[in-house]
């Protein structure tokens, strides 16, 4: 007899929240370095209009970290492959998408993948690739990221030490430390394996596929996905708006909450009211 299946939704730890019946779905997906618990200051405020997802990529907060293969999540695509088997798992489509970082790439594969499921999506501090290349300024050399991940194989508090502040600006200390304390959360092994796949991708090749609507939110002061990556990615994403929000660091759901809250609301609501 064959084994069951593994649950998608309890491999991903999905938690649902907020309206009930056939209320819209919005679905929300952290980056590197921490879990669903990231959108606290974002996700509530959808409750009283929308059923709210969140979910933990695989390695990451309560997910079933014993997933996690190596060889298997060697690329981006596993992830969105299982983002859309809980969105299957759930029987969802025409979801509102809102994901962070490396995730809002992980959204962009999926839509391509299965464009049904998703309506819109926010698209929160993306970058398609980090390293720079001709005609593309994605904010790092390749020495820059070599140095990045061999800081963190070799001392992986002290390199998370290092990157909270970039993450969340400076002056933000409770933020930094919150941040820095879900690094020594994570399985570091996973950690610096998950660093390589997202720091290496290069996902610009599937931006001209992408037909659903998604709004760009860039940090204006993010040293991690430059201005000029999302300006490259306004104008390689056919159907797209790009804001720029006045924040330092890479994460402007927990250092600017009110403004990127008023953003996604926005977009949300205008495209309800053409749909």
């Amino acid at each position: 007899m064959d084994a069951p299946a593994v649950s998608a939704v309890r491999r991903n730890n999905v938690t649902i929240t907020g309206a009930a019946g056939d209320a819209p779905v919005i679905i929300f997906l952290h980056g590197l370095g921490s879990d669903q618990s990231s959108w606290r200051r974002l996700a509530p405020a959808f409750e009283d209009r929308y059923r709210v997802v969140c979910l933990d990529l695989v390695g990451a907060g309560k997910s079933e970290a014993a997933a996690y293969d190596y060889a298997h999540y060697g690329s981006l695509r596993a992830h969105a492959a299982d983002l859309l088997a809980v969105l299957r798992e759930l029987g969802l489509y025409n979801v509102a998408f809102v994901g962070h970082s490396v995730s809002a790439i992980i959204g962009v594969l999926a839509a391509v993948a299965e464009p049904a499921r998703f309506s819109r999506l926010v698209l929160l501090a993306p970058s398609p690739r980090f390293v720079n290349a001709e005609g593309y300024a994605g904010g790092f050399e390749q020495k820059d990221i070599s140095e990045l991940l061999a800081a963190m194989e070799q001392d992986y508090q002290g390199w998370s030490r290092g990157i909270a502040p970039v993450m969340m600006g400076p002056n933000n200390h409770e933020l930094i430390m919150e941040l820095t304390n879900s690094f020594f959360q994570t399985n570091p092994a996973i950690a610096q394996h998950f660093a390589r796949v997202t720091f290496l991708a290069d996902h610009r090749a599937d931006l001209p596929l992408l037909t659903t609507p998604c709004l760009i939110l860039q940090c204006a002061h993010d040293v991690i996905a430059p201005l000029s990556v999302g300006i490259y990615l306004h104008e390689h994403l056919a159907n797209s708006q790009l804001v720029v929000i006045d924040t330092p660091g890479h994460c402007a759901h927990l250092t600017a909450p009110a403004q990127t809250l008023n953003e996604i609301e926005d977009f949300l609501e205008t495209a309800a009211a053409y749909a």
